[in-house]
């Protein structure tokens, strides 16, 4: 085994175990268990509302700890897991942080609200994505998204317009076991990275406001194509239904945008992961999921997972931290949820 591998495999079976020691425990020892698997310098990039903290202890006490609280019983479904060496810069430069990342679901039956979203008596699945930084042995850096848009419509308060895709479809990879725990063919890694720096710089970037031909996208994804888009988007099951349900609202209302020097960008076997706090740049120029244009410029928060299959990408996973973007646009979509769900018990 090479040298990175063996450090792509120990950095993997780190986040494992803190996971895993995570998931063992309820919340009122969920901030030791951060304490003992976090640098104390640990920074959490959390999704809106909840922000940035610094340390495990705070971390804990903005997300876990309160998370635990609401749902005791809460289980955690990996679908993805890989790791790698990220190359996010946009001039091809490699950046040579090591990085670690997963997606699936958080499960439970909520017994209180939390962040005012309701208990309503059910089971409910969240959608969660997380990209750790690993320096040494410490894990130092991570960004994590909830969608919360797809919690909140899963509650019976639906803060956003019926999405054009399929809503809460949000599977495991097709035919393919997503958790890569043994290492992975180091020239499959090099050709998954590199045919997802042409798609992302060479493709995404090229719009020119006017033809979606012109990005080429079909050179990147295959027609089957399963792309599996945040609440309020939706998953789009074909690739013109990608086109024709995501691509061009999206475009139409940030025509401008551009993917940044991001976070990172690393690829695994035939997976390729993307993460970035501001990874996009764009100006609201055009109408939303009705939301009016606003002429603001925006950044948005988000997470990808791609499956390359030959020459294709087959299927996408996709977090768009949906809370910032509609904060910028000027849009509280959890007081639009407070506001539906005083609503509701003011009927009962």
């Amino acid at each position: 085994m090479s040298q990175q591998h063996s450090i792509n495999q120990r950095n993997k079976a780190q986040v494992q175990a803190f996971w895993a020691a995570l998931d063992s425990v309820g919340s009122r020892t969920a901030q030791q268990v951060c304490e003992d698997h976090l640098d104390p310098g640990f920074v959490w990039n959390g999704p809106a509302p909840l922000g940035q903290s610094v340390g495990p202890r705070a971390m804990a006490a903005a997300f876990w700890t309160p998370l635990k609280k609401a749902i005791p019983g809460l289980t955690r479904d990996i679908h993805m897991f890989f790791g790698g060496i990220s190359s996010g810069r946009a001039d091809g430069g490699q950046d040579g942080r090591r990085w670690v990342c997963g997606t699936g679901y958080l499960s439970g039956r909520p017994i209180e609200s939390l962040l005012g979203i309701p208990a309503v008596g059910r089971p409910i699945r969240i959608r969660w994505g997380e990209f750790l930084r690993l320096d040494g042995d410490r894990i130092v850096e991570a960004q994590t998204i909830i969608d919360f848009v797809d919690w909140f419509e899963q509650v019976g308060l639906p803060v956003l317009p019926t999405s054009r895709g399929a809503a809460h479809v949000f599977p495991a990879p097709t035919a393919y076991d997503g958790v890569l725990s043994a290492p992975q063919d180091e020239a499959e890694t090099h050709e998954t990275l590199e045919f997802g720096r042409n798609f992302i710089y060479g493709g995404l970037n090229r719009f020119d406001q006017q033809d979606l031909s012109k990005m080429g996208m079909a050179r990147f994804f295959h027609p089957n194509l399963k792309w599996y888009g945040p609440g309020g988007i939706g998953a789009c099951l074909s690739f013109s239904e990608f086109e024709t349900f995501h691509q061009r609202p999206w475009l139409e209302a940030f025509p401008d945008r551009k993917v940044q020097d991001l976070d990172s960008l690393f690829a695994e076997g035939r997976l390729l992961g993307a993460s970035g706090i501001a990874g996009v740049r764009a100006t609201h120029t055009g109408p939303y999921l009705e939301t009016p244009a606003t002429h603001k410029a925006i950044a948005i928060s988000g997470l990808d997972i791609w499956l390359r299959s030959g020459d294709r990408f087959t299927e996408n996973w996709v977090f768009v931290d949906m809370i910032h973007l509609f904060e910028q646009l000027g849009v509280d979509l959890f007081a639009r949820m407070r506001s539906l769900s005083r609503k509701q018990a003011d009927r009962f």
